[in-house]
């Protein structure tokens, strides 16, 4: 039976199909995964001068000159070389090198998706470790790192030793050092949850090939003693009395013990750390450990021992696999992308144990935080909380880059062997912008919050996203949350989610009363002739929309963020109703910031005035230039119909350009133009040839829609189908900032919204008064 390890028909009927499901993910399309893609442009006779003869013969000469331009003209900086000889690859053994190459491959797709770096592989024909340590000298001018991987104990370890002493570029082997650094960080919480000191536990290993030789002596600079850690290969237990038969690398966790079999060795111990074969462990082995044991069953396809067996006998047990259908993945694409890009980055010498420390310690605290629901929804989970089932981050949670890579950076500078240090604060945003422009560009508007934040109110304060964002908000520095609710169900449902109300602003029950007969009398002045009783205004200040709105009217607070869980009008009317508009606005609308690859784009209206006329189209215009004029960004703004500059003589038409010429009329410098259709508007050069008279030259960055129907169904489309990202809905308009979310908005668009509403507030208005 193909692989050999499993019964039953049902099980080989499953085996079978993932088997083609590989075989077919590998062959459709263009066969492999991975492919060279160029990043300039060669489309013209000019375009290939310059990649090529004779323009490439400049940037040469710039290297002979001063060779570090090697990193400014060159791939050199962000390409890591994947060399492997295929004689350990994965559990399947001595393979050779073209039955490696699938493997490396696909390391090359986990460095390009998660890290953004660029990978050769190269599988090398010997099994000679002089040849293979020669072959990667002669590469070092090409790349600026190496990663060694798939090369069988204990070759492994003489091959990483010499060429870190002879090559002046980060070296790194992987089947030794990712496990140790990831299993690292699951030991470090492990230890914490089940309050244990890593000095005083017993830790046993079994197998000692180059994962286990490695991670032990990680877990030796994380603070285990030496002498309390038991390593079990095929024979037994290494003890003293088999010195003359191990090697060097073994020999180090030699002990002096009466203990022969993994059975022996597991009585009494606190930490099992698997790496070796399925199903060699009992559950009568894993009852004997101590209490709370810490069991890492690592071995794939199958674990030494699953996690229902320990279960069945160990319920204090804390648990982690290599596997993803269980808790506690330890999975090494948790560490070496994020490595080798805190590394390139700042042209580290070498990957050095500072380095795999920071690295360790950077998961571990990671797993601490709050987890954003898009990393729990792509785990079919409604969350995830630091504990026994959730020790280290999941693989897919985008802020590992944010943590690991900084930390192995700084690590890198304070050991002395990085060549180009950075600011740290700096970078981080740099690597924001290699997570998508969505990213880039909220870390911008997160940066101009974080300059002066502001005080943000949000009526739905008992919500669970509404607390995991005010959290965030408060980590990031962006605001200083007020949440409106009950403050013993905020405080229970914030201890539920395991969230940290420090920094969050609640109002006790005694101070919220006494409020709302202040607003309620404040509300009453200002409608008593609009038909509003005093008993209505006492009655609506106990709605939390028209509570908080009145605290941004009355400046205790200098912005507001709601409607998670309310219609949009429901949220908008209030508002109206206690702030109104501003002075130089008749009209609100709804504004999104459409996030494109390269580019941002500014749709209006696509929440609000569902038939505007000229006057209410002009208007929507205006504010939308100031919204992103606040941006730092000049508006182009193109008026859009399906008419072009008067070529269809209908009154839909005719509205769009009377709504052009009152824009130009009232803002003679604003650059803005219409009507006309939209690949007019986008396309700079179509625009020039058919239309030369236009005041737009450049593709408009803010499209102003005739109706609400074009504009919402534009907005999604783009959305859904033509990969952008949505920011908003961004409410104009209004006197004071209130931005209203869309039903289910996540953790992280609130965080975004608040962004935005702090920094709508530090344009139009002083702090709230204290």
């Amino acid at each position: 039976m193909e692989g050999g390890l499993y019964v039953g028909n049902g099980r080989m009927g499953l085996m079978s199909t993932r088997r083609q499901e590989a075989l077919d993910y590998h062959e459709q399309g263009r066969p492999g995964k991975i492919a060279v893609v160029p990043t300039k442009p060669v489309s013209t006779q000019r375009d290939l001068s310059l990649a090529y003869t004779p323009g490439v013969a400049e940037a040469c000469r710039a290297i002979v000159a001063n060779p570090e331009d090697v990193f400014r003209y060159t791939a050199k900086g962000n390409l890591v070389a994947v060399v492997s000889n295929g004689t350990a690859v994965l559990g399947l053994g001595n393979l050779g090198p073209l039955g490696g190459k699938p493997v490396m491959e696909g390391k090359g797709v986990l460095f390009k998706r998660f890290a953004d770096i660029d990978v050769f592989d190269i599988e090398v024909n010997s099994t000679d470790d002089d040849e293979i340590i020669k072959f990667c000298q002669l590469l070092e001018p090409t790349v600026g790192g190496i990663n060694l991987e798939d090369i069988a104990a204990p070759h492994c370890f003489n091959i990483e030793e010499q060429l870190k002493e002879l090559l002046d570029i980060p070296v790194f082997h992987d089947d030794q050092h990712g496990t140790a650094i990831i299993s690292g960080a699951a030991l470090l919480n492990a230890l914490e949850v089940g309050g244990k000191k890593a000095d005083e536990v017993r830790v046993v290993f079994s197998g000692a090939g180059a994962a286990a030789i490695a991670t032990a002596e990680h877990y030796v600079r994380l603070g285990v003693r030496r002498e309390n850690i038991l390593m079990v290969d095929r024979k037994g237990v290494i003890t003293k009395e088999r010195l003359g038969e191990v090697d060097k690398y073994k020999a180090r966790f030699a002990q002096e013990t009466g203990r022969r079999t993994l059975a022996d060795a597991l009585e009494g111990a606190d930490v099992f750390v698997g790496l070796s074969a399925g199903g060699i462990v009992s559950g009568a082995m894993v009852a004997k450990m101590a209490p709370n044991p810490i069991i890492f069953a690592l071995a794939n396809p199958d674990p030494e021992i699953t996690p229902e067996e320990i279960l069945a006998v160990r319920q204090d047990a804390m648990i982690a696999t290599g596997r993803t259908d269980y808790p506690n993945q330890v999975n090494n694409v948790l560490g070496f992308p994020f490595i080798f890009r805190g590394a390139l980055d700042v042209r580290a010498r070498a990957i050095n144990e500072e380095m795999k420390m920071a690295a360790t310690h950077a998961l571990a605290d990671l797993a601490k935080q709050d987890v954003p629901e898009a990393v729990a929804a792509a785990y079919g989970k409604e969350t995830f909380r630091f504990g026994k089932d959730y020790l280290i981050p999941k693989p897919f949670d985008s802020r590992v880059l944010l943590w690991v890579a900084p930390a192995v950076a700084k690590a890198a500078m304070d050991s002395g062997v990085a060549r180009k240090p950075v600011d740290l604060e700096e970078y981080r945003n740099t690597l924001e912008a290699r997570l998508g422009r969505r990213r880039e560009v909220m870390r911008d508007i997160i940066n101009k919050a974080k300059s002066s934040p502001r005080k943000i109110v949000f009526p739905e304060g008992e919500n669970e996203r509404i607390l995991r964002a005010a959290a965030q908000i408060v980590d990031e520095g962006i605001a200083a949350p007020l949440l409106l609710g009950h403050p013993e169900r905020i405080t229970a449902c914030a201890a539920g989610l395991g969230v940290d109300l420090t920094g969050i602003e609640l109002l006790a029950n005694e101070e919220y009363d006494r409020r709302v007969e202040v607003y309620a009398q404040q509300l009453f002045q200002k409608r008593q002739r609009k038909g509003l009783t005093l008993a209505e205004a006492r009655s609506r200040m106990r709605l939390p929309i028209y509570f908080g709105c009145m605290m941004v009217e009355g400046g205790d607070a200098d912005g507001l963020v709601g409607g998670e869980s309310t219609n949009y009008p429901e949220t908008i009317r209030p508002a109206l109703e206690v702030i109104g508009t501003a002075p130089d606005s008749q009209h609100v609308a709804g504004l999104y910031m459409m996030v494109l690859q390269n580019d941002i784009m500014f749709f209006a209206d696509t929440t609000v005035n569902i038939e505007p006329d000229a006057e209410t189209l002009a208007e929507i215009a205006l504010m939308s230039a100031s919204f992103v004029t606040r941006l730092g960004i000049r508006p182009a703004i193109a008026m859009l119909s399906f008419s072009n500059f008067g070529s269809t003589r209908h009154p839909e038409a005719q509205k769009v350009q009377q709504a052009v010429e009152i824009v130009k009329a009232r803002a003679p410098d604003l650059t803005v133009e219409g009507e006309m259709q939209v690949d007019v508007a986008v396309l700079p050069d179509l625009l020039a040839q058919q239309f030369p008279f236009s005041r737009l030259k450049e593709r408009a960055n803010v499209l102003i829609f005739p109706d609400l129907n074009s504009a919402n169904i534009a907005y999604k489309l783009l959305w859904r189908l033509g990969g952008a990202e949505a920011i908003g809905p961004i409410l104009l308009g209004m006197d004071k900032p209130i931005h209203v979310l869309q039903r289910g908005a996540s953790a992280a668009d609130i965080t975004n919204l608040a962004a935005l509403a702090v920094v709508d507030a530090q344009r139009r208005a002083p702090r709230h008064s204290t």
